[in-house]
């Protein structure tokens, strides 16, 4: 048996094939392009789904029986489609500038607690439902044909099955989705003049939708079941196998974002005083994201501006095993994510003296965003939603530097996995419990999910960090607030 998992990203898709013994068999990744304008940021779907059908096409030139595929995307965008399921519109991507009026309108009528207390989500521009509102405002035409809505995964599902389904975690990005009745809110959508019939039906987590179309013709010998997955976010969650309460997967790329698990009864309002969503999960439990717009990032700017000719690894072995470096940067270079969501905000370092050195300011840049990350778990503490265990995954993830110093400052045991593909890997699991080859989540997770390292803090740094740590905490309320 073969099974598949594909992930839908901003910029590019990627397939992966495992065989029933959970070994990995082929993968296969593709690009396309987005428009980055001052007016709109958007993606055009059709490049998505002649990239969803090359990227199968090459699959199965070599594999030609899979038996099921799994599909997760990035969120919040959608696409709008008429009676002859055309698309009408690009996807309008999170970043998009457009429908800051439109989140008004919605906060002006309902109330930030009352979004949030029912979507889970700290009400933004971002989020599908204030794009619906905008593209009504700005291009009725386009609006008036529509016959049908769906994100990026379920627009592929139903592209590849003919249904029209969602599960929990994605439709939670649209800002329109109930998550104590799982259901689309009636109240918002009325509000806003759109249609449920609009919209596509909303499942859990790992949902069949049905078999591969006959007319979806990409060379399998048989039909495969096409599941519905999650939030991306969310099948790299699986994907490292943090499936119960008091774990977290921290993500790092060029942003960093670590998603936590957490069962009901915590203190949302600290939840939504600090901008973290509530997302339904699996087994009664919900996701949470903490993340910072500069991980990676910084790095990288370091880099490009005093050694782009330098390797990485170089920069690593400079960094001091025993000691912090002493200084302390606030990671705001791109503004702040959470806890104190803040476009405006710049970053900072404080610490510099003469003696200070090029490899003590490439440590600091590393120690910046962790700061940020245990300022996210302290929060998370304080609202009853307490993480023992984090695994590393994403590019920082191949640092083992900058993991000693996340399990040194989080004061967390940190762990990194073989496979550095969680995102396909949790479709892969999904895709599995759906065709019978596993009974859960947990029973995949025990075949799949391999642990390469664990990285526990050491004492004697740890002492270190907490005394820079109660100062880092104060950078940001003294310079901005």
């Amino acid at each position: 048996m073969f099974i598949a998992g594909l992930d839908i990203g901003t910029t590019g898709s990627k397939c992966s094939v495992y065989d029933h013994n959970g070994q990995p068999i082929k993968e296969v990744y593709q690009e396309y392009s987005v428009s980055i304008t001052k007016e709109a940021h958007t993606v055009n779907v059709n490049l998505i789904w002649n990239c969803v059908l090359s990227i199968l096409n090459e699959i199965s030139s070599e594999i030609k029986h899979i038996d099921a595929i799994c599909v997760t995307s990035f969120g919040e965008a959608s696409v709008l489609l008429d009676e002859s399921d055309n698309p009408l519109t690009d996807a309008y991507l999170f970043t998009d500038p457009n429908g800051e009026a439109q989140c008004q309108s919605l906060v002006d009528a309902f109330g930030e607690d009352f979004i949030f207390d029912t979507t889970g989500l700290v009400p933004g521009k971002m989020y599908s439902v204030a794009k619906w509102l905008w593209i009504k405002h700005s291009n009725p035409q386009a609006w008036a044909k529509c016959k049908k809505i769906a994100l990026i995964e379920d627009y592929i599902v139903y592209k590849l099955s003919g249904v029209h389904q969602i599960d929990y975690s994605l439709a939670t990005r649209t800002m329109a989705f109930d998550i104590q009745n799982l259901s689309w809110n009636k109240k918002i959508l009325e509000f806003a003049e759109i249609s449920e019939s609009l919209l596509p039906n909303i499942v859990p987590i790992g949902t069949i939708a049905d078999r591969l179309l006959d007319s979806v013709n990409i060379g399998f010998t048989n039909r495969p079941l096409i599941v519905s997955g999650c939030h991306d976010q969310v099948a790299a969650a699986i994907g490292t196998g943090v499936l119960k309460e008091k774990t977290a997967v921290d993500g790092t790329g060029t942003v960093e974002c670590l998603t936590a698990v957490f069962k009901s009864g915590v203190n949302t309002k600290i939840l939504q005083k600090c901008g973290y969503a509530i997302v339904p999960y699996i087994d009664n439990l919900y996701i949470t994201y903490a993340f910072t717009y500069t991980g990676g990032a910084l790095l990288k700017w370091y880099r490009n501006q005093f050694a782009p000719s330098e390797d990485y690894a170089k920069f690593n072995l400079s960094v001091d095993n025993e000691h912090p470096s002493g200084l302390l940067i606030l990671p705001h270079f791109a503004g702040s994510g959470t806890p104190y969501p803040d476009s405006l905000a710049k970053g900072a370092i404080l610490g510099l003296t003469l003696d200070s050195t090029k490899e003590q300011i490439y440590q600091a840049l590393m120690e910046g965003p962790t700061y940020e990350m245990k300022l996210n778990l302290n929060k998370f503490a304080q609202a009853g939603a307490d993480i023992n265990t984090i695994y590393a995954t994403g590019g920082g993830a191949s640092s083992k530097e900058w993991l000693q110093i996340k399990a040194d400052i989080m004061e967390k045991e940190i762990i990194t996995l073989k496979s550095s593909q969680s995102g396909t890997l949790g479709c892969i699991m999904l895709a599995g419990v759906a065709c019978g080859i596993y009974k859960d989540l947990h029973e995949a997770a025990k075949k799949l999910v391999l642990i390469k390292d664990v990285y526990n803090p050491n004492p004697d740094r740890v002492k270190e960090y907490q005394c820079l740590y109660k100062e880092y905490e104060q950078l940001y309320p003294k310079l901005y607030l």
